[in-house]
């Protein structure tokens, strides 16, 4: 069992930069491979971005390409999300999930284990 807990959300204004943390309890927090969601009310939620278990291999939306970077030190069990070139469109609760796999994943029905949200707000 994984729990995972995220910090890091805010109000900032277009253009400016939020760094996100998920902090996960428990041993081991390279065997999972690790996912950045956001959701809007009455929306799915979305995968942003991902990263293997090691750190080896990344996926981004394309919503997102280019802007975010996901991150992860294991010696810590924390999981980033550095968001920068914000803009309204990306307000929304952003959550961190994990997946019983060291493997990338990008599905988000490969995620077992979810943090409660943070949200975030873009102001224009």
């Amino acid at each position: 069992q994984v729990q995972l807990v995220e910090s890091g959300g805010g109000l900032v204004q277009a253009g400016g930069s939020l760094r996100l943390s998920c902090a996960a309890s428990g041993r081991s927090f390279s065997a999972y491979a690790m996912g950045w969601f956001r959701q809007t009310p009455g929306k799915e939620r979305d995968l942003l971005a991902a990263i293997s278990g090691y750190g080896g291999r990344t996926y981004y939306a394309d919503s997102v390409k280019g802007r975010f970077t996901a991150s992860r030190d294991n010696a810590k069990n924390t999981v980033y999300l550095q968001m920068n070139s914000l803009k309204p469109d990306d307000t929304a609760v952003y959550y961190c999930a994990a997946s019983n796999t060291v493997s990338l994943r990008t599905t988000s029905t490969d995620y077992h284990y979810w943090g409660q949200g943070t949200q975030v707000t873009v102001s224009s």
